[in-house]
């Protein structure tokens, strides 16, 4: 790794830079251990202390000095620097800092820049009421929650994407580092076009341990780890040291050199590499060295509380307090507790707390998007001819593409062809700046389209597009979005918080678009049949989550056009790619998509007084409900059929669990309250149990949708071996309908029957019946 030799700080900037740091982190000490005399104006005692010592001390020193270092670089370039931080529970050091610079003020007025503001910032710390001991969103100047790690480099470029005069600089934990999102994260350089995009500067925080073991990338000697960072197209540089004073200036002089070398990158038109640093510090710096004669700094042991019994042990508080006067606050914070002018002077203008690109939702344009209706696919009969709803979708997102060259982007593991959308190639290309052969198709370094084959990559990308106020959609095959499903848990946890926080501003939607799904998976097989991915979105806040099944081309139009319009929400949209019937024609779409859920009159013969409710969620579950219906008024002409289709799953909860849920008086007027409803569902059926549990009427429900049967097989068979099927749900009808019993007796042989020739055909031909591959929709 090369090191940079210079001593570019004057006595005076290394003198008020080392200052800074210790203020920094005499708050930082301040805000784990101080209840009150926050300036230690008298000897500490134990009431001073919090009764529950929460927070993680081991990584914030080196935050400090990195954050303080960056303020310099701001004030001396004049640039917009967004600080990403990778350290799990680095929470103190950024809250210090954004208090130090104003910025925590501006957002909470009430915690002031003075002995009282700072003793409500000390005392909120990991208390009951106040904020995270991690980075939340709680905290200006975020856009990586620090709980769950191996994100913050993929949320870095993400935010790098389309601003080009932005620098993002990321701290990667070196027990992040060992995750693989973090590990694959690394490779995003090949997708950064340099005169386009901001710069991403990873700063790789080596100080050795993690909670109680010593970090990999830490044991692994320089020479190995200089080959891992230039194998994945870094130019590394190494400041390491233990003695403040050398510190400083080597880090100022390796942060010149490294920013020198991006502004001749940004210059470049071949893939560079690109400059990162290697941090190398104690954990713990400037902490208790030893404690009860262990040994603390620069180990495991100062990982999270260094003195732990400073309530029980008067040695420990003593320590304590030697510790925190260690910094001389005397001389940081004058009588009223105000940082010293000498230490507000450091203060750069583009504070990195209020930089706008870390509250997306101040710099966001609402998307310019073509008139959907233009792209509807022409009806005249119910289910006479197909469609293939995401390839139609594919032309509008193309259009959608030009209307918006620098504020959206689509996201997904190397699927997108795969997924019909291959349109939006007319319009751009796939990012990429490695090597490209004349073999390859659509690749370019302007591109729009982001693929990488780590699910990871793309979520975090685009959460860190959309965390800084753009637009994007996630495309993935249903069964794979699972792996994302802890990284989904994470920001659907920042979109709640943010909702109670005056100060941030809504920001776009975290789209996805999940097709190749459960049901038309029959040839790659059992482990792409995976619909669970709705469930595990359903477990989140209702304020945050919506989820919608488009039955055909035209209503999945009329729902991905008003999910690019929203903000706030994580949307789960699932529709398939294969040819399907085309249901509704626009105008009845967009109606059926505004109600969410509706009574499909051209499939019902009512009257206003079912029988039996047939209802339907899900493209092939809606094909399948028809089909039964067609059979069922074809042999049993006398009975009484409504149907209904659900576009919108969360209408079924009662309104006063979701913002889009039905009332009890709309639920009924759907589904009845005292007559069977036979529901086919796209998912797994207990699902549906769960939302509609307390409805009228809820023992009539009967369910059926995916029972974990699978293999690779005909479209149909799938359907089948799930009791999905249009005979079983026929067969439904019979036994539920108390009318109907023994006189339909025939009828529901006949259906059995069918299954048993399905079964039997299928396993000597390869191909489903006749009767369905040719079946057409008719009332008749």
């Amino acid at each position: 790794m090369q090191r940079i030799d210079g001593r570019p700080l004057t006595d005076d900037e290394l003198r008020g830079i080392d200052a800074y740091w210790r203020a920094a982190n005499y708050l930082s000490v301040g805000q784990i251990y101080l209840l009150a005399n926050p300036l230690l104006r008298e000897p500490l005692r134990v009431e001073h202390i919090k009764p529950r010592l929460l927070g993680h001390w081991g990584t914030t020193p080196g935050l400090n000095m990195i954050y303080a270092h960056l303020n310099r670089v701001i004030r001396q370039r004049d640039r917009d620097v967004l600080f990403v931080t990778g350290p799990g529970h680095g929470g103190p050091a950024l809250v210090a800092h954004t208090w130090l610079e104003g910025s925590w003020t501006a957002a909470y007025p009430n915690t002031t820049q003075d002995e009282a503001g700072m003793g409500r910032l000390f005392k909120q710390f990991s208390f009951p009421g106040g904020v995270p001991s991690h980075v939340a969103a709680d905290v200006p100047g975020s856009i990586n929650e620090g709980g769950e790690l191996g994100y913050s480099l993929s949320h870095a470029y993400g935010a790098a994407a389309d601003n080009p005069d932005l620098l993002v600089t990321c701290v990667v934990g070196d027990g992040e580092a060992e995750t693989g999102p973090l590990a694959a994260s690394w490779h995003s350089n090949k997708f950064v076009n340099p005169a386009r995009d901001g710069a991403v500067l990873p700063i790789l925080h080596l100080n050795g341990y993690k909670i109680a073991n010593p970090a990999v990338l830490a044991r692994i000697g320089d020479e190995e780890l200089t080959a891992l960072m230039r194998g994945y197209g870094y130019e590394p540089y190494l400041v390491e040291g233990s003695e403040p004073a050398e510190v400083h200036q080597a880090l100022a002089a390796t942060l010149d050199a490294c920013l020198d070398r991006i502004d001749e990158i940004k210059q470049e038109t071949v893939r560079p590499a690109w400059p990162m640093i290697v941090f190398r510090t104690p954990k713990g710096w400037t902490g208790p060295h030893t404690v009860d004669g262990e040994l603390v700094e620069g180990t495991w042991r100062s990982h999270q509380v260094p003195l732990s019994g400073v309530r029980t042990n008067e040695d420990h508080l003593r320590q304590l307090e030697y510790w925190l006067r260690s910094y001389h606050p005397e001389e940081l914070f004058d009588d009223d507790g105000r940082p010293v002018p000498d230490l507000l002077d450091l203060v750069p203008e583009r504070r990195m707390g209020s930089i706008p690109h870390a509250n997306g939702g101040v710099l966001s344009r609402d998307l310019e998007l073509p008139d959907v209706a233009e792209y509807a696919v022409p009806v005249k009969t119910p289910g006479a001819e197909d469609g293939e709803p995401t390839r139609v979708f594919g032309e509008f997102l193309r259009d959608a593409f030009r209307l918006n060259p620098d504020n959206l982007r689509l996201f997904g593991p190397d699927e997108t062809e795969s997924n019909r959308l291959g349109a939006v190639y007319e319009a751009t290309g796939k990012a990429w700046f490695a090597e490209s052969r004349d073999t390859d198709r659509n690749l370019s370094p302007d591109g729009r389209v982001l693929e990488i084959l780590s699910e990871h990559t793309c979520q975090g990308w685009l959460e860190g597009y959309l965390l800084t106020g753009r637009h994007g959609l996630f495309s993935s095959y249903e069964a794979f979005v699972h792996i994302v499903d802890s990284m989904v848990n994470q920001h659907a946890k920042w979109l709640k918080t943010i909702n109670r926080l005056e100060w941030r501003r809504r920001i776009p939607s975290l789209n996805y678009l999940l097709t190749s799904h459960v049901w038309r998976q029959d040839h790659n097989g059992f482990s792409h049949q995976d619909p669970g991915f709705i469930d595990h979105v359903v477990n989140k806040k209702a304020e945050v989550v919506r989820v919608y099944l488009p039955p055909d081309t035209n209503t999945l139009l009329s729902t991905m056009d008003h999910c690019l319009r929203t903000r706030n929400y994580i949307n789960v949209v699932v529709a398939g790619k294969q040819p399907q019937p085309n249901w509704l024609d626009w105008e009845a779409a967009a109606l059926h998509c505004a109600r969410g859920a509706g009574i499909w009159d051209f499939a019902s013969n009512d009257e206003g007084d079912p029988d039996v409710v047939m209802a339907c969620a899900g493209d092939v579950p809606t094909m399948e409900t028809l089909a039964a219906v067609s059979l069922l008024r074809e042999r049993l002409p006398g009975l009484r059929i409504r149907v209904v289709n659900v576009v919108d799953l969360m209408r079924l909860q009662d309104a006063a669990e979701h913002p889009h849920g039905l009332t009890d008086a709309e639920y009924d007027a759907l589904f009845t309250t005292d007559k069977p409803v036979i529901f086919a569902y796209h998912g797994y059926p207990w699902l549906i149990h769960r939302l509609t549990y307390r409805r009228h009427g809820h023992d009539n429900l009967h369910v059926r949708g995916y029972i974990e049967e699978g293999t690779t097989t005909t479209p149909f068979d799938m359907v089948v071996r799930n009791n999905l099927d249009r005979y079983h749900l026929a067969m439904d009808v019979i036994d539920r309908v108390p009318a109907l019993g023994p006189h339909a007796a025939t009828t529901r042989q006949y259906f059995a029957d069918q299954r048993t020739r399905h079964h039997a055909y299928v396993t000597e031909y390869g191909e489903d019946l006749p009767e369905v591959r040719a079946w057409r929709w008719s009332a008749e």
